[in-house]
């Protein structure tokens, strides 16, 4: 059994940050890629950024660019969202996923976390 576990959520202020954390537990494979999506009401899930086993490669959506950085430390088997200038278009639940490949496709991905809400207002 494999368990993803998001924290860090909260409500903040436009121009706000907040850190996500992100972390495994179980028999998972390694290395594997791990990946931020959100759901906003009413809405599909998105794609948000995802990062490589050891985070030289990453990946932003358009939205986020500049604005959010992901980040890993397998010393304690977490993957970090960082979000810094947080918009109220941000505001959505948060969901962490892990794969053997790095994609922006959900479907890729085996393992989800419960989620996190972020609420940004204005």
């Amino acid at each position: 059994q494999v368990y993803m576990v998001e924290s860090g959520g909260g409500s903040v202020q436009a121009g706000g940050s907040l850190r996500l954390s992100c972390a495994a537990s179980g028999r998972i494979f390694t290395p594997y890629a791990t990946s931020w999506f959100r759901q906003a009401p009413g809405k599909s899930r998105d794609f948000v950024a995802a990062t490589n086993w050891s985070g030289s490669n990453t990946r932003y959506a358009d939205s986020v660019k500049g604005r959010f950085t992901v980040s890993t430390d397998h010393t304690k088997n977490a993957v970090y969202l960082q979000m810094n200038n947080l918009k109220p278009e941000d505001t959505a639940v948060y969901y962490c996923a892990a794969g053997r490949l790095m994609t922006t496709m959900q479907g890729q991905y085996s393992y989800w976390g419960q989620g996190t809400q972020v609420t940004v207002s204005s």
